[in-house]
């Protein structure tokens, strides 16, 4: 009986790597007696990892043999294990992995200018924006989708796998798509899925009733076809493209990328630039972008007519552009502040409005703008291709409206406070109003 039989044997019977001889450490029956991480003896005994003798030490013994690197009493024992050990056995998975958005998500997170100025909890631990960006540490982190250790694919398979960092203020995937029609359908009918069946299986021919196929589509189905690893969206994250050849949307474009600081007040590049390509957050080419639009039409054309799906989304790229208007008229609302001497020019940051400085900004107008932008205008464009009509509208579309109004209210008592104060001193520069309370 060889050693993969004798690992199965010994799963199905709940013993552990000790049941045959000259094995790796036994991690098993000491994490057992001293009552170490029960839940990762539990999920491995249960995974085809252990079916087919993979063990602990394939895994986490993979340090220097020569030091102790972690509490374990064994030298060369890794806690947390990079995807270069998973790659060992999934290089293809690994690779398109490397080309996926998540694998800049590390580096996109990272290169916010006010990273380094929150708690270091924040960032490296699992209670903040570390928690969903690490799937773009060291290499990958898998089990962001194939939870430990278990790493289940079908697990991975079910739109639940994503919830946890596609969701809330900024990306709200989870919510679109579990309130969205096709979401609908999925909780409806998610029992009756055999989600054991590869992706690429699924729909192979069109017009065929696969009674265990999901009637409809999951993120992994919509990202990841036929299981490519290599997630990106035609769109990108913030829905920037360059360049635009509508000539009223390349100007409004311009203003936003100002406001991201990309360009500086010339309109040339900035450094940020290159922060931009490092964290895979827009399309610099037409061809990069119609690339994943390509692949997307070719998923929907799955379910829908191609005429049907490509004008969906379509109408997708139509509500961005509207969306692009307002924002750059609030941009250009604020700007006029700084530019007009009424807020003073900071000097830590590219010049005036940047909202890449999320809520590390002085006034609350900059506040509200930084809101309409990775809030209101985020709901607006995913609901859109997420085909949600209330996020899409109620709390996008109509909260950018608002925000717009707000802005300019805000901006015409700024103003007039000014005024005032510069007509009771004469000859003496205002001074910026105190934030409202």
């Amino acid at each position: 009986m060889n050693r993969i039989w004798i690992v199965a044997l010994g799963t199905v019977l709940g013993l552990g790597l000790h049941v045959f001889a000259g094995s790796a450490p036994d991690c098993v029956t000491c994490h057992t007696e001293k009552g170490i991480t029960g839940s990762a003896l539990r999920d491995w005994k249960l995974s085809r990892h252990a079916a087919n003798g993979v063990t602990c030490a394939d895994c986490h013994l993979t340090g220097d043999a020569a030091q102790k690197t972690s509490a374990c009493e064994k030298n060369g024992v890794v806690r947390a294990v990079s995807a270069k050990a998973c790659a060992q056995c999934h290089p293809a998975q690994a690779e398109q992995f490397a080309k996926s958005k998540h694998a800049a998500a590390w580096v996109a997170m990272d290169a916010m200018p006010t990273t380094k100025d929150q708690p270091r909890a924040l960032m490296d631990g699992m209670k903040g924006c570390g928690g969903c960006h690490r799937i773009g540490y060291d290499g990958g982190k898998c089990d962001s989708c194939h939870t430990r250790h278990l790493f289940s694919a079908a697990e991975a398979r079910r739109p639940e796998a994503c919830g946890t960092c596609h969701m809330g203020f900024d990306h709200p995937q989870w919510e679109m798509y579990s309130t969205s029609k096709h979401g609908m359908i999925y909780l409806q009918t998610a029992h009756k899925t055999n989600w054991d069946v590869p992706l690429k299986d699924w729909y192979r021919e069109a017009a065929t009733a696969y009674p265990d196929a999901p009637r409809t589509p999951t993120c992994a189905f919509c990202h990841m076809p036929a299981g490519d690893h290599g997630v990106k969206t035609a769109w990108g994250f913030l829905a920037l493209r360059l360049p635009e050849d509508d000539p009223e949307w390349m100007a409004d474009r311009a203003v936003i990328l100002q406001a991201l600081g990309v360009l500086d007040k010339d309109g040339k590049p900035t450094a940020r630039l290159d922060l931009v390509k490092a964290g895979d957050v827009a399309r610099l080419s037409k061809e990069a972008w119609q690339e994943r639009r390509d692949q997307m039409l070719g998923q929907c054309s799955k379910c829908h007519a191609p005429s049907f799906a490509r004008a969906e989304l379509q109408k997708g790229d139509e509500i961005i552009k509207a969306a692009d208007h307002l924002m750059a008229e609030a941009i250009g609302e604020v700007y006029g502040l700084y530019r007009d001497g009424i807020l003073p020019e900071p000097k830590n940051r590219p010049f005036s409005v940047d909202v890449l400085r999320f809520y590390e900004v002085e006034h609350p107008i900059e506040q509200k703008l930084y809101v309409m932008l990775m809030e209101h205008r985020m709901r607006t464009f995913q609901g859109a291709f997420h085909m949600n009509p209330d996020y899409q509208h109620w709390y996008g579309w109509a909260e950018m409206k608002r925000d717009l109004a707000e802005i300019k209210a805000e901006a015409a008592a700024i103003r007039k406070e000014h005024a005032r104060e510069a007509k009771a001193a004469p000859g003496r520069p205002a001074a910026p109003p105190a934030p409202k309370k």
